[in-house]
């Protein structure tokens, strides 16, 4: 995670609008002082907590499933602390949730915070995405890389539970799977916000997040994410 920059301003930021929410910080082994800052808040507010996960098991998919698996409330949010996804959309996608949707997706409408690759590399990893889910007949979104979105929480434990040997937990882009591998019927509502850039730290995407949506799009894609792996450490 290591976003001790951020994390402090986030809680702050999300207690203020959503007083009566729960927060959990997931947090994948930091290094420089995201946990104990939260630990300290949790102390004084028993609405944060810190769940720390085994380094073994690292992964931001993996921390999505861990964080939505433990949650004990009707619905659930996921978003970053970088302030990338801004707070405030939080509301609406609950409020999709609360008329009737069974998952609400935040989709960038703005997009120009991200690097000219991280761009190009969205747009590609949407495509393949999009083609997996098209051909499998499952639901999509116009934004399937969008790492914003909240849903219903007992229908998400459930698929989450039967599922999870077949998710990419190593992975970046969590609700690929979650669309992979929920019921073909669910009612998606999508909410639009704009793209804001870090207020502080770099980001931890990198390439490895191709290989990463490949080895997502079934058989196929695991032969080509190995090929291409092997060709990278060849160079």
């Amino acid at each position: 995670m290591d976003e001790a920059e951020n994390i402090g301003p986030m809680l702050d930021e999300l207690r203020r609008l959503y007083p009566q929410h729960r927060v959990v910080v997931l947090d994948d082994a930091s290094e420089d002082g995201t946990p104990e800052a939260v630990r300290r808040r949790s102390l004084s507010d028993g609405m944060v907590t810190l769940i720390g996960r085994d380094p073994a098991d690292r992964g931001l998919s993996a921390s999505i499933y861990d964080g939505i698996a433990g949650c004990n409330t009707p619905y659930f949010a996921v978003m970053d602390c970088d302030f990338q996804h801004p707070p405030e959309k939080i509301d609406e996608l609950l409020q999709e949730l609360r008329a009737g949707a069974d998952l609400a997706i935040g989709v960038r409408t703005d997009r120009s915070a991200l690097t000219p690759f991280r761009r190009f590399s969205s747009s590609v990893a949407h495509i393949m995405a999009h083609c997996y889910l098209a051909f499998h007949s499952q639901p999509s979104s116009t934004d399937i890389m969008t790492g914003f979105f909240a849903g219903r929480t007992e229908l998400f434990q459930k698929l989450i539970g039967e599922r999870q040997e077949d998710m990419e937990r190593g992975g970046f882009k969590a609700l690929f799977d979650l669309l992979k591998f929920c019921p073909p019927g669910i009612a998606i509502r999508e909410v639009e916000f704009d793209f804001m850039s870090r207020v502080a730290g770099e980001s931890k995407i990198s390439p490895m997040v191709i290989i990463s949506i490949l080895r997502q799009c079934g058989r196929g894609g695991e032969l080509a994410s190995a090929l291409i792996s092997c060709i990278i450490k060849r160079v």
